[in-house]
């Protein structure tokens, strides 16, 4: 296989969806080489203006909307109107996905529902996204991956950086990104099912099922009875070799040394603290455990006398496992994420994009990223794709139907 022949070519997706992760998974599938083109009203998905919202950084581009509809022709369509709702069903005729996170009452009013599309078209995949699962007490509740994924799951309160302090709120996007991993994994499953079957049908995923899945150690600890402890303020880590320190330039790394006996040593001459290996207080583990606060009050002082740089050269040497503690600034200069691809430039030579994690031996990371497409930038070039003629067009629009050029 090519970067000419990619694994999704020839694949027919219909992105009827919006904020974030439904859209998000179409995304990838075009990376891959399907065909997206993403529905959306004719005053546009409400997500093109989610970057005006306050909060998000200042910028002359739509860098969510810029992320998360690269590739995709734009059908703008009211789906209000029964025509409009004609022109998707001739559009499911010949699709391979459908993806929708529409709420159910709207699905079940327009005759959008799984069973409803599955008599119909018996080989899509119906891909379906939801907050909070499509049975249940809360299945029409609204949500957002700050609430469905962050809160609900248990990550909010867990993540604080000690149990005094307000939970810990979450950046845009940070529950979406990873759910949407989790629909595109059903999507291909559901593909790869009807390879052997012939038939499609419904899959499905929701916020509450990833926020549960990211938080399952935790989770599954207390469903076996074993609530997760409080989390101590830092100066108190009860494992020092597993914590964060602040450097001379006020940069952040965190340490996790887990083969402590094997590594204090070589940590210890790393820091030009060659005498902490022989210290009685913390010759052990159980003796580091037992003098945690007395340790991390040691190592907040050793790595206060360096820089950050000077650090990693000198756990790298160690071969001390860290992480840098980064910022959203030091990306663009990141060596690793370009020469593994994670960052990749857009077709037209406007600036970096993320590309998706997935990788496949003999596919060059992947179909060159195009810029969004304007409100309905294909709405004529989709149609008569689907076979409307030029008069059928001109009814459309002059009926509001469709939007666009």
């Amino acid at each position: 296989m090519t970067a000419e022949t990619r694994p999704f070519d020839g694949l027919k997706v219909i992105d009827c969806a919006s904020f974030i992760a439904g859209p998000a998974a179409a995304t990838v599938l075009s990376d891959f080489g399907a065909d997206v083109v993403k529905i959306e009203p004719p005053e546009g998905d409400a997500y093109r203006d989610l970057y005006k919202v306050p909060g998000y950084a200042p910028c002359d581009r739509n860098f969510p909307w810029e992320l998360d509809s690269r590739n995709k022709r734009s059908l703008a369509l009211d789906l209000k109107q029964p025509a409009g709702l004609a022109v998707l069903h001739r559009l499911l005729r010949e699709a391979d996905v459908f993806i929708t996170n529409l709420p159910l009452p709207a699905r079940a009013r327009l005759k959008l529902d799984h069973r409803t599309i599955e008599g119909l078209y018996p080989r899509l995949v119906y891909a379906s996204f939801t907050a909070y699962g499509e049975t249940g007490p809360e299945a029409q509740k609204s949500g957002f991956d700050s609430t469905a994924y962050w809160a609900r799951s248990g990550l909010m309160d867990l993540v604080r950086s000690d149990h005094t302090v307000p939970p810990g709120r979450s950046v845009a996007g940070m529950g979406d990104h990873p759910s949407a991993m989790a629909l595109l994994a059903a999507i291909v499953t559901a593909l790869y099912q009807r390879e052997r079957t012939g038939r499609g049908g419904w899959v499905g995923t929701s916020l509450l099922a990833n926020g549960l899945w990211a938080n399952g150690v935790m989770a599954q600890g207390q469903l076996f009875g074993a609530t997760p402890p409080k989390r101590p303020p830092r100066e108190q880590s009860p494992n020092p070799l597993t914590n964060q320190y602040r450097c001379r330039d006020g940069r952040w790394l965190m340490l996790t040394v887990l083969n402590e006996e094997r590594q204090l040593a070589a940590l210890a001459a790393a820091l030009e603290c060659e005498e902490l290996a022989g210290d009685a207080r913390f010759s052990s583990t159980s003796a580091r455990r037992a003098n945690h606060m007395e340790l991390v009050a040691i190592l907040d002082r050793v790595f206060a006398g360096r820089d950050l740089a000077d650090w990693r050269q000198r756990l790298d040497r160690a071969e001390i496992t860290f992480g840098v503690v980064g910022t959203t600034e030091d990306i663009l200069h990141d060596q690793q994420m370009r020469e593994t691809e994670v960052l990749v430039p857009f077709a037209d030579g406007s600036g970096l994009t993320i590309s998706s994690p997935i990788r496949l031996e003999g596919v060059t990371q992947v179909a060159p990223r195009r810029a969004p497409a304007t409100i309905g930038e294909h709405s004529t070039q989709v149609l008569r794709e689907a076979g409307f003629d030029d008069e059928e067009i001109r009814q459309l629009r002059e009926d509001g139907v469709v939007a666009g050029t």
